[in-house]
């Protein structure tokens, strides 16, 4: 890509956290500046500016929104400022990278989407599993055709997280304290990809009990394992099975994939093959193949020319490609991949999952936010 005459000015807002691990991304990408970061951590903040190599600190994130000249922000914190956030920057023509989910409520996203419609600026949600070198392997080859009509997925998102909520606080509350689907766009969102101009209509959700507690006893609201079936407007079925207090090796990110003239199951243990079947390269449907025997000729275009950028960024080349596409719809070069609508597809169901669970499994609607 090449540069801008003049860098994008980025802030940074959780710059102490998560927002840190976008400086590979933004670094490689170069045309963006990352000009001010915020931290309500004052004592990190410093540390945070000076590794980002900032400009600009702020502890207040609506100072920055004001004094700061910025042209967009990342947002990577808490899931609860997701929405309050984004609007804030929305309101102010600033354009917006959220990291996921879009929100934390039905309430929440029809406010983010009212304010997205009305604001000049670009909404992207950064949901990087979309852009897994396997996943996109797999979007590419739907987009060919070569899967048939797909209407069949599941996806894993299988994470132990019980540590790790006694430091990042909030994750005891906003992930593992409420309980059904928390955080599923990981799981769902490489499939709605997959699964081109379908959306979840209707969820059902069930949990298999509560089994863990956290260090001073008290149990986790959300069950050990959450299962969300998801009925597709096109007539398809997704399974989206979210874990992240049950003990037991780790297996992030796991998908299936099933249409008329392939199917695909992505590798669950550490150094195992994805492995894939096409009709069009074995009619008698007898043998898997792997999926990197596929890439030489059906990797993406922007993974062969990004892909030893992508891979220094982290999470498998997603933060990089993300924040790419962020840029280049800014820019206008193309449509916003992830923008609001995209985002409640991947985010909505999950919060619909919330309330069936809480009422024993019931199917309930999804609501389609190009609606609102």
């Amino acid at each position: 890509m090449k540069s801008q005459a003049k860098p994008l000015n980025i802030g940074i807002v959780g710059a102490a956290g998560r927002g840190a691990s976008f400086l590979s991304a933004c670094r490689a990408i170069g045309s963006v500046e990352i000009h001010a970061v915020c931290d309500l951590n004052e004592q990190a903040l410093g540390p945070a500016r000076e590794r980002l190599g900032a400009r600009e600190g702020y502890v207040d994130y609506q100072e920055m929104l004001t004094r700061s000249d910025l042209q967009a922000v990342i947002i990577g914190t808490p899931m609860p400022l997701h929405v309050p956030q984004a609007i804030a920057a929305l309101e102010r023509g600033i354009h917006v990278l959220s990291e996921v989910p879009a929100g934390i409520s039905i309430e929440e996203c029809r406010a983010l989407v009212s304010a997205s419609k009305r604001s000049k600026a670009v909404y992207m949600m950064a949901e990087n599993y979309t852009y897994i070198r396997s996943n996109a392997i797999v979007r590419e080859l739907v987009h060919k055709g070569l899967f048939g009509e797909t209407y069949y997925a599941e996806g894993e998102y299988l994470h132990e997280l019980k540590q790790l909520n006694e430091i990042t606080t909030w994750r005891r509350r906003w992930q593992t304290g409420i309980n059904g689907i928390t955080y599923g766009t990981h799981s769902l969102g490489p499939i709605l990809q997959w699964m081109p101009g379908d959306r979840v209509v209707s969820v059902s959700c069930v949990g298999s009990g509560r089994r863990y507690t956290d260090p001073r006893g008290e149990a986790y609201e959300n069950e050990a394992s959450c299962v969300m079936m998801c009925k597709m407007a096109k007539g398809g079925l997704v399974k989206i099975r979210v874990d992240m207090l049950s003990d037991r090796p780790h297996a992030m990110a796991n998908y299936t994939l099933q249409g008329t003239d392939g199917a695909y199951e992505s590798g669950r243990a550490p150094g195992e093959s994805s492995r894939i079947w096409l009709r069009s390269l074995d009619p008698s449907a007898q043998a898997w193949r792997s999926i990197d025997d596929l890439a030489a000729e059906h990797m993406p275009a922007y993974w062969r020319t990004g892909s030893e950028a992508a891979l220094k960024a982290g999470h498998g080349g997603g933060d990089y490609f993300e924040v790419l596409d962020f840029v280049d719809a800014i820019s206008g070069r193309r449509p916003c991949p992830i923008g609001i609508h995209e985002a409640m597809d991947m985010t909505v169901p999950g919060l619909v999952s919330q309330q069936s669970i809480s009422q024993g499994g019931a199917w309930i609607p999804v609501p389609d936010s190009r609606a609102w």
